[in-house]
């Protein structure tokens, strides 16, 4: 019941192989790389749309004024 050898692993890829075939198995990657790439390409427009947002108001996107009228204490 230890770790799998190299030798188990290629004989569990070769039943994969044949259960699925090839081709099958392509379609399966290149699906997969898509949807890996249209992932990635979200999360960039994503982060360009939130970036001129945080600058827009000509300070930091960290540091944030607020505008309020001090009271005294009577």
């Amino acid at each position: 019941m230890g770790t799998f050898s190299v030798w188990h692993w290629l004989i569990v890829l070769v039943i994969i192989q044949l259960v699925f075939g090839t081709k099958k198995l392509r379609n399966i990657g290149s699906d997969l790389g898509g949807a890996v790439k249209g992932f990635k390409q979200g999360m960039k427009e994503g982060a360009a749309e939130d970036a001129p947002e945080s600058t827009e108001a000509g300070g930091s996107a960290t540091t944030k004024t607020i505008d309020v009228e001090a009271k005294e204490k009577v």
